[in-house]
């Protein structure tokens, strides 16, 4: 999404404009203007100095190029920071930041990608649902979790599904599964916490240009965000303790199978004893000349081996 400006006109909808002439002063400030820059192309900074009009600090914050979620009242607006989920680009961060500056009639946005449902807003400031900055800045937070919170959920879900399919069998597969779930619910808490306090922020902020109704809308975001939290840290805190069931299952296939050589060697160790002994090439060997010699041999070594694997099987070895 490149730069565009729209501003609400009489007929109560937006219409595309200019975006300098939208920031000019004028006698008669328009009812709504709303600004988006994309913080990609070299001139966005020097754009803003010569038309935005507002403090140096809120200008380096909007094109900063490290974000956290943040609400911030100053002088008379705000300076907001929020993370969402990105549309068709997936390198770098799961969740792509939008920051904004608020003020009365006015409202200013930069994303370095594209953040999704952006496009949506747009067209709802074009049929004059959004119609002054609280609006805009309420819809964002409310798109943003309905954006994210399936995302959420299928992450709790594939830790379900993980949780219920802990075989010997498929044990390599579950823990690429939970080490990728793991670390996505930390990649995302990362941001999701911060957003929560933020637009709890935001909502008691004494401004003029947020209505009860949009204080309600953050509220309900930021509870949202609340639980996609406690969501997160449970996806995390399961996913730890699957790693560790994992762990454990490998660590008794490792024991079983040292437990059954050890059984066989021990099995195979008189045995060994015994062949080792009548094979020595030296006179005197019991039976060296006689033709039933070696079936006697063979007779003895199996009723070894069978009163022996006997034993194990009496003192319960194989159980383990």
């Amino acid at each position: 999404m490149n730069r565009f400006a729209i501003e609400l006109k009489d007929d109560g909808k937006g219409h595309d404009v200019d975006a300098a002439e939208a920031c000019a002063y004028r006698e008669t400030p328009a009812k709504f203007v709303r600004v988006h820059l994309d913080g990609r192309e070299q001139e966005t900074l020097g754009w803003l100095q010569a038309h935005a009009g507002v403090p140096t600090t809120v200008i380096y914050a909007l094109t900063a190029t490290e974000t956290r979620p943040r609400s911030e009242a100053i002088e008379d607006g705000a300076l907001i920071n929020l993370r969402g989920p990105a549309e068709g680009d997936i390198e770098g961060d799961k969740l792509v930041s939008i920051r904004a500056w608020v003020e009365h009639g006015r409202a200013i946005t930069v994303t370095f990608r594209h953040l999704g449902g952006l496009d949506d807003l747009k067209a709802q400031m074009e049929r004059g649902a959004i119609k002054d900055p609280g609006d805009l800045i309420s819809h964002l937070a409310m798109t943003i979790t309905k954006r994210l919170d399936p995302i959420i959920t299928d992450l709790g879900d594939e830790v379900d599904a993980c949780e219920t399919s802990i075989e010997p069998a498929n044990a390599f597969e579950t823990r690429r599964k939970i080490a990728a779930a793991r670390s996505d619910a930390i990649v995302y808490r990362r941001f999701v916490a911060p957003q929560r306090e933020a637009l709890a922020h935001l909502a008691e902020l004494e401004c003029d240009w947020l209505e009860d109704d949009d204080r309600l809308h953050l509220r309900e975001a930021a509870d949202r965000f609340a639980r996609m939290t406690e969501e997160l840290e449970a996806v995390r805190e399961r996913s730890a303790l699957i790693h560790e069931q994992l762990t454990d299952l490998r660590s008794e296939q490792i024991e079983n199978r040292a437990l059954l050589l050890s059984i066989v060697a021990l099995v195979f160790l008189p045995l060994t004893f015994l062949t080792g002994l009548l094979g020595m090439n030296v006179e005197g060997i019991p039976g060296a000349h006689e033709p039933w010699a070696f079936a006697a041999v063979c007779g003895v070594c199996v009723v070894i081996a069978i009163g022996i694997t006997g034993w194990f099987v009496a003192a319960r070895w194989f159980k383990g």
